[in-house]
C-alpha cells in the first residue's frame, strides 16, 4: 500500500461502512423536514428551512426527471462495478437536484452503486476532497467497487452552474440570496441534463 494513499483508503472504508442508500437518505430528509430539524451538529431556522425545501425539491425531481434513450444506452455500457460515495447534508441546496440524477442513473445499471454519507460525520474524508480549499457539498467520489480505488470526483455543482457561481463571485465577492434563488431557477430549467452529462462523462464505458 502506498503510505500517501493510506488516509484516503482508511477514511473511504470507514465512510462506506456507515453509508446509506438513496432511499434511506430520502427517508431521513423527509423525517427531518417533518420534525423541524436538519442534519449536522448545528440546528438553525435557516438550515431547517433549506431541509424542508430540499425535501419538496427532491420529491419533485424524483417524479419528473427524464433520461433520454441516448443516455440510457451510455449508462448501460458501464464497463466495471463502480461505487459513487457522496458527501452531503440535508440542507444542501445543490444536492437536491444532483442526488436524484445520481439515483436515476444507478437504478439503470446494477454495476453502479450509490452510497451517501453526511459530511459533518465524515470530516476527515471531506478534508481529503476539498473544492478550492472549501468543504463544498455535494461531493461525489467515484470508486472501483472491488478495490475502493478513487477513479475521479465531481461536485459540488454541474459545470454550467459552477461557471455561474464563479462569475458571480468574481464580480460581487460572495453569493447573495437572490443569486441562490436564480441558481435554483436555472436547475429547474435545465431539468438535470447538465448534471447527467457531467456524470456520464465520469463513467468508464465499454
Amino acid at each position: 500500500m502506498n503510505n500517501s494513499n493510506r488516509p484516503v483508503e482508511e477514511n473511504i472504508k470507514k465512510a462506506l461502512e456507515k453509508a446509506i442508500s438513496y432511499r434511506e437518505y430520502r427517508d431521513l430528509v423527509k423525517k427531518l423536514a417533518e420534525t423541524n430539524s436538519n442534519s449536522g451538529p448545528i440546528q438553525t431556522d435557516t438550515l431547517i428551512n433549506y431541509t424542508q425545501l430540499n425535501d419538496r425539491r427532491m420529491k419533485r425531481w424524483d417524479k419528473t426527471l427524464k433520461i433520454s434513450k441516448e443516455y440510457k444506452s451510455k449508462i448501460a455500457n458501464l464497463n466495471s462495478k463502480t461505487t459513487w460515495l457522496v458527501l452531503t447534508e440535508s440542507w444542501c441546496g445543490d444536492a437536491s437536484p444532483s442526488l436524484p440524477v445520481m439515483n436515476k442513473m444507478a437504478e439503470l445499471n446494477s454495476k453502479l452503486d450509490l452510497k451517501i454519507v453526511l459530511r459533518d460525520e465524515n470530516l476527515e474524508l471531506m478534508n481529503l476532497f476539498l473544492t478550492n480549499g472549501a468543504q463544498s457539498i455535494p461531493k461525489l467520489i467515484a470508486l472501483n467497487s472491488e478495490t475502493n480505488e478513487v477513479l475521479n470526483e465531481w461536485g459540488p455543482r454541474p459545470s454550467t452552474a459552477t461557471k455561474m457561481v464563479n462569475d458571480y463571485k468574481t464580480e460581487h465577492g460572495k453569493l447573495s440570496p437572490e443569486f441562490k434563488e436564480n441558481l435554483q431557477v436555472w436547475y429547474n430549467k435545465d431539468k438535470g441534463q447538465t448534471i447527467l452529462d457531467d456524470l456520464v462523462k465520469l463513467l468508464t464505458l465499454k
